[in-house]
């Protein structure tokens, strides 16, 4: 099961996720209580090994701002976030990096039909931090496509079950306050992800 953390702003938390066996990390650079700049990001992304994917998240920017973020963070892939049509994906073919298209249960949900690399399926209200329905979702995306939305260490096995997905991402699920991530419930995500036979 690959897992993705998201929204990491402080060393010791990529550490902590690096160190547990994430396979992604998010380094959010759109609005949002976890942003941070594009310069930060690259001193974070600095620490991660290759085999760990860096992926900045961005959601409502132009492709040229997005382009300018993701060169200026050395981030490996990009993650686009909400209603951004195909032509954004196009546009940033050309950066070398992997794409990742976000959206919600009513989108398109065949992984690559914005000629994306990886597809993540939300919840209604992204950044809600709140559970959803994971299980309609069930069968209907195709491809490489991670579970969002309202994950948690106690809900992920769960969460995994109902949908049956090829990888999860959380954010709020392991934080003790807004934005603040905390190592422990880093390493438990990643503990009951495994246990879930992931």
């Amino acid at each position: 099961m690959y897992v993705k953390i998201c929204g990491l702003r402080e060393p010791e938390h990529v550490a902590a996720a690096v160190g547990a066996g994430a396979d992604a990390i998010g380094l959010v650079m759109t609005r949002s209580p976890r942003r941070i700049t594009p310069e930060r990001a690259a001193e974070l992304a600095a620490l991660v090994p290759e085999r760990v994917l860096t992926v900045g998240v961005f959601r409502g920017e132009d492709p040229e701002t997005v382009r300018a973020a993701a060169l200026a963070s050395g981030v490996r892939a990009v993650q686009l976030h909400g209603n951004h049509p195909h032509a954004d994906f196009t546009a940033l073919k050309d950066l070398g990096v992997r794409l990742v298209r976000a959206v919600d249960a009513q989108a398109d949900l065949r992984c690559g039909a914005y000629d994306e690399d990886l597809l993540l399926v939300d919840a209604p209200h992204a950044g809600s931090g709140l559970p959803w329905d994971w299980a309609a979702v069930r069968g209907r995306p195709s491809g490489r496509w991670m579970l969002a939305g309202g994950l948690a260490p106690g809900n992920v096995r769960e969460a995994i079950e109902a949908a049956e997905p090829w990888g999860v991402d959380v954010s709020s699920g392991v934080e003790s306050a807004p934005g603040v991530k905390d190592p422990g419930l880093i390493e438990a995500f990643l503990r009951e992800v495994r246990r879930s036979g992931g």
